[in-house]
């Protein structure tokens, strides 16, 4: 049994016609199946022109319909994950970008963050008639997106200000939390004396301002940018439903976007954008430092692959000025599951000898690089340790 079912998934990878070598031949919703790969990955223009192992590219045709079957059958075959790989794929070897402007499509799709990404890309383009089926299928992304992180960084954002407030050294009786010092210090307990003898005296949080720190997301909308564009929009209007940030949020290519009163609606953020085009880093980084009145409680997250098309000169001496004003500065190559994209090597180690990192970020590890750089912990040493 199990070499039937190694046999009949060597048919599957393989395709073409006939049993293609494996004396396997497809029945039920196996046959479903092979007609869907082949069609991606095939040759000719359906399930009839060739083996998936061959250098030869599938055919879809150029139909709305056609394609939406194609999006209903794999969905209906296939897990999600496979999904949206197939219909990446379907994007970029077929050309079927044009086809995401059909509502019809679009209701057909599983959505993803490259589709998104794609439909964000197409939006000055869009036709009325798709754009409520642009806007659902963007929602329910971010709805997802939101289950998944938005807990996890209200988390992380709040334990590290509450740390990060807290007295270091009290010396004075009232200064102590003494309910936390206890709770601390259990192993020094002298059962002989019936008492704790604290090693560490945990002081109460300072009384502070009700705005703790100032957070500014500057987000690079060239092409490559697109999944690290969605990621921060999510973000940056999770941080901004926090009352202890105050959150800005700037979109930029040659010019610089303030998305700022639309973070309480995430879609609005992500339609506010306008992916591709040149890049002028250096603006992006002036209007930034107009947004910064505190310094010492501010943090600058760029999100770019730094290919700077403007003032690179000046946009390094900027950043020099923010550092040396206390201001944490954090250079993103990518928000991205998928590692850093191409970038520029020669930015980011000159931004590196400033003492500002330039490295790739996980979705899932952000609310921790947030609470690191709330906190002032070493964010070299952190990005080394999430490679």
């Amino acid at each position: 049994m199990q070499t039937d079912e190694r046999l009949r998934r060597w048919r599957m990878v393989l395709g073409g016609p006939d049993c293609d070598g494996t004396g396997v031949r497809l029945t039920g919703d196996d046959v479903r199946m092979d007609a869907a790969l082949e069609a991606l990955y095939g040759g000719g223009d359906g399930p009839d022109g060739g083996g998936r192992g061959r250098s030869r590219q599938g055919g879809l045709g150029a139909s709305a319909p056609k394609v939406a079957r194609w999006l209903g059958d794999i969905r209906a075959y296939f897990p999600s994950t496979v999904v949206q790989v197939m219909q990446k794929d379907a994007i970029e070897r077929l050309n079927l970008t044009e086809l995401l402007l059909e509502p019809e499509m679009l209701e057909a799709v599983e959505p993803d963050v490259h589709l998104v990404g794609t439909l964000l890309s197409l939006n000055r383009v869009m036709p009325d008639r798709a754009k409520e089926s642009a806007r659902a299928v963007v929602r329910k992304v971010v709805g997802e997106l939101e289950k998944r992180l938005a807990q996890r960084t209200r988390s992380a954002v709040s334990g590290a200000l509450d740390r990060s407030a807290r007295v270091q050294r009290p010396r004075r009786p009232s200064d102590v939390d003494w309910h936390r010092t206890i709770r601390a210090n259990l192993r020094h307990y002298l059962p002989e004396r019936g008492t704790v003898v604290p090693e560490r005296l945990i002081g109460y949080g300072r009384r502070q301002q009700a705005v703790k720190r100032d957070v500014v997301l500057a987000i690079d909308q060239s092409g490559s940018m697109a999944a690290s564009v969605v990621y921060a929009g999510v973000f940056g209007a999770v941080l901004g439903s926090m009352r202890s940030l105050r959150t800005s949020l700037v979109v930029f290519d040659t010019a610089v976007v303030d998305l700022t009163d639309h973070l309480h609606d995430p879609v609005e953020v992500l339609f506010g954008t306008q992916l591709g085009g040149g890049t002028d880093i250096n603006r992006a980084i002036a209007y930034c430092q107009g947004l910064i009145t505190r310094p010492r409680n501010s943090i600058l997250v760029l999100i770019s692959d730094l290919y700077e098309g403007g003032n690179r000169k000046e946009m390094l001496r900027r950043v020099a000025e923010l550092t040396s004003a206390g201001v944490q500065v954090i250079a993103l190559l990518a928000l991205s599951d998928e590692g850093a994209p191409a970038y520029d090597h020669d930015n980011a180690a000159a931004l590196a000898a400033m003492g500002v990192p330039a490295f790739a970020c996980t979705p899932d590890a952000f609310p921790d690089l947030m609470a690191a750089a709330i906190e002032r912990r070493d964010l070299k040493e952190w990005a080394e340790r999430h490679k």
